[in-house]
Protein backbone atom coordinates (compact mmCIF):
# COMPACT_ATOMS: atom_id res chain seq x y z
CA UNK A 1 0.00 0.00 0.00
CA UNK A 2 1.37 3.42 -0.97
CA UNK A 3 1.17 6.62 1.00
CA UNK A 4 -2.32 8.10 0.89
CA UNK A 5 -2.60 11.88 0.75
CA UNK A 6 -4.39 13.43 3.68
CA UNK A 7 -4.74 17.08 4.57
CA UNK A 8 -4.24 18.84 7.91
CA UNK A 9 -7.87 18.31 8.94
CA UNK A 10 -7.65 14.58 8.21
CA UNK A 11 -4.49 14.41 10.32
CA UNK A 12 -6.17 16.28 13.16
CA UNK A 13 -9.01 13.77 13.04
CA UNK A 14 -6.59 10.81 12.98
CA UNK A 15 -4.46 12.16 15.82
CA UNK A 16 -7.47 12.80 18.04
CA UNK A 17 -9.09 9.43 17.32
CA UNK A 18 -5.78 7.66 18.02
CA UNK A 19 -5.77 9.07 21.53
CA UNK A 20 -9.52 9.12 22.21
CA UNK A 21 -11.44 6.73 19.96
CA UNK A 22 -14.72 7.33 21.80
CA UNK A 23 -14.82 11.08 21.26
CA UNK A 24 -18.24 12.23 20.12
CA UNK A 25 -18.63 13.38 16.54
CA UNK A 26 -19.81 16.78 17.77
CA UNK A 27 -16.76 17.25 20.03
CA UNK A 28 -14.39 16.08 17.28
CA UNK A 29 -16.08 18.45 14.83
CA UNK A 30 -15.57 21.39 17.19
CA UNK A 31 -11.91 20.48 17.67
CA UNK A 32 -11.12 20.29 13.95
CA UNK A 33 -13.31 23.23 12.91
CA UNK A 34 -15.82 21.46 10.67
CA UNK A 35 -19.46 20.50 11.09
CA UNK A 36 -20.27 16.88 11.96
CA UNK A 37 -21.36 15.82 8.45
CA UNK A 38 -18.01 16.49 6.69
CA UNK A 39 -16.09 15.07 9.68
CA UNK A 40 -18.19 11.90 9.48
CA UNK A 41 -17.55 11.72 5.71
CA UNK A 42 -13.80 12.15 6.27
CA UNK A 43 -13.76 9.41 8.93
CA UNK A 44 -15.55 7.00 6.57
CA UNK A 45 -13.03 7.87 3.82
CA UNK A 46 -10.06 7.36 6.20
CA UNK A 47 -11.54 3.96 7.13
CA UNK A 48 -12.11 3.03 3.47
CA UNK A 49 -8.51 3.96 2.60
CA UNK A 50 -7.18 1.79 5.42
CA UNK A 51 -5.72 4.64 7.46
CA UNK A 52 -8.16 3.99 10.30
CA UNK A 53 -8.25 0.21 10.68
CA UNK A 54 -10.42 -0.14 13.76
CA UNK A 55 -11.26 1.06 17.25
CA UNK A 56 -10.37 -0.56 20.54
CA UNK A 57 -10.15 0.00 24.25
CA UNK A 58 -6.67 0.47 25.68
CA UNK A 59 -6.34 -2.08 28.48
CA UNK A 60 -4.07 -2.04 31.51
CA UNK A 61 -2.55 -5.53 31.58
CA UNK A 62 -1.38 -5.16 35.18
CA UNK A 63 -4.93 -4.49 36.36
CA UNK A 64 -6.06 -7.58 34.45
CA UNK A 65 -3.53 -9.74 36.29
CA UNK A 66 -0.66 -9.75 33.77
CA UNK A 67 2.00 -7.44 35.23
CA UNK A 68 5.02 -9.21 33.72
CA UNK A 69 6.07 -8.47 30.14
CA UNK A 70 8.98 -10.30 28.56
CA UNK A 71 10.47 -9.66 25.13
CA UNK A 72 11.38 -12.94 23.49
CA UNK A 73 13.57 -13.36 20.43
CA UNK A 74 13.18 -16.61 18.52
CA UNK A 75 15.43 -18.07 15.84
CA UNK A 76 14.11 -20.95 13.74
CA UNK A 77 16.18 -23.81 12.41
CA UNK A 78 15.00 -23.00 8.84
CA UNK A 79 13.78 -19.75 7.33
CA UNK A 80 11.48 -21.23 4.71
CA UNK A 81 7.80 -20.48 4.15
CA UNK A 82 6.60 -23.75 5.71
CA UNK A 83 8.65 -23.27 8.91
CA UNK A 84 7.43 -19.68 9.25
CA UNK A 85 3.81 -20.78 8.77
CA UNK A 86 4.13 -23.55 11.39
CA UNK A 87 5.65 -21.15 13.93
CA UNK A 88 3.10 -18.39 13.27
CA UNK A 89 0.17 -20.82 13.57
CA UNK A 90 1.50 -22.01 16.94
CA UNK A 91 2.08 -18.48 18.24
CA UNK A 92 -1.44 -17.43 17.28
CA UNK A 93 -2.78 -20.11 19.66
CA UNK A 94 -0.86 -18.73 22.66
CA UNK A 95 -2.77 -15.99 24.51
CA UNK A 96 0.43 -15.05 26.37
CA UNK A 97 1.89 -13.66 23.12
CA UNK A 98 0.40 -10.20 22.69
CA UNK A 99 2.72 -8.95 19.92
CA UNK A 100 4.82 -10.88 17.43
CA UNK A 101 6.96 -9.49 14.63
CA UNK A 102 8.82 -11.27 11.82
CA UNK A 103 12.28 -9.70 11.88
CA UNK A 104 15.40 -9.19 9.82
CA UNK A 105 18.83 -9.70 11.36
CA UNK A 106 20.00 -12.39 13.76
CA UNK A 107 16.53 -13.40 14.99
CA UNK A 108 13.47 -14.50 13.08
CA UNK A 109 10.78 -13.26 15.48
CA UNK A 110 10.46 -10.77 18.30
CA UNK A 111 7.51 -11.20 20.64
CA UNK A 112 6.13 -9.55 23.71
CA UNK A 113 4.73 -12.04 26.17
CA UNK A 114 2.47 -10.97 29.07
CA UNK A 115 2.16 -13.25 32.10
CA UNK A 116 0.99 -13.26 35.72
CA UNK A 117 4.50 -13.71 37.12
CA UNK A 118 7.92 -15.15 36.24
CA UNK A 119 6.79 -18.67 37.13
CA UNK A 120 3.94 -18.29 34.62
CA UNK A 121 6.45 -17.10 32.01
CA UNK A 122 8.70 -20.09 32.78
CA UNK A 123 5.76 -22.46 32.22
CA UNK A 124 4.97 -20.73 28.92
CA UNK A 125 8.61 -20.95 27.86
CA UNK A 126 9.26 -24.57 28.84
CA UNK A 127 5.88 -26.13 28.18
CA UNK A 128 4.78 -24.26 25.08
CA UNK A 129 7.34 -22.14 23.23
CA UNK A 130 10.26 -24.59 23.33
CA UNK A 131 7.96 -27.33 22.02
CA UNK A 132 7.04 -25.45 18.82
CA UNK A 133 8.46 -27.32 15.84
CA UNK A 134 11.44 -25.58 14.29
CA UNK A 135 12.47 -23.36 17.22
CA UNK A 136 16.27 -23.41 17.35
CA UNK A 137 17.09 -20.63 19.85
CA UNK A 138 15.25 -18.39 22.30
CA UNK A 139 16.48 -15.27 24.08
CA UNK A 140 14.41 -13.42 26.67
CA UNK A 141 14.72 -9.86 27.95
CA UNK A 142 12.72 -8.40 30.82
CA UNK A 143 11.94 -4.69 30.52
CA UNK A 144 12.35 -2.54 33.61
CA UNK A 145 9.84 0.16 32.62
CA UNK A 146 8.16 1.58 29.55
CA UNK A 147 9.71 4.88 28.54
CA UNK A 148 7.32 5.78 25.73
CA UNK A 149 4.09 4.42 24.34
CA UNK A 150 2.19 5.79 21.37
CA UNK A 151 -1.01 4.45 19.82
CA UNK A 152 0.51 4.93 16.33
CA UNK A 153 2.91 7.20 14.49
CA UNK A 154 1.30 10.06 12.60
CA UNK A 155 2.93 12.63 10.33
Amino acid sequence: MGVIRVDDIDMAIVRRLAVHGRISLNELSEEVGLSPTPVSRRIRQLEAEGIITGYHAKLEETALGFPVSVFVSVRLDKQVDEALAVFEAAINRFPEVVDCWLMTGNRDYLMRVATRDLADFERFLTQQLTRVKGVAAIESSIPLRRVKAMPARTP
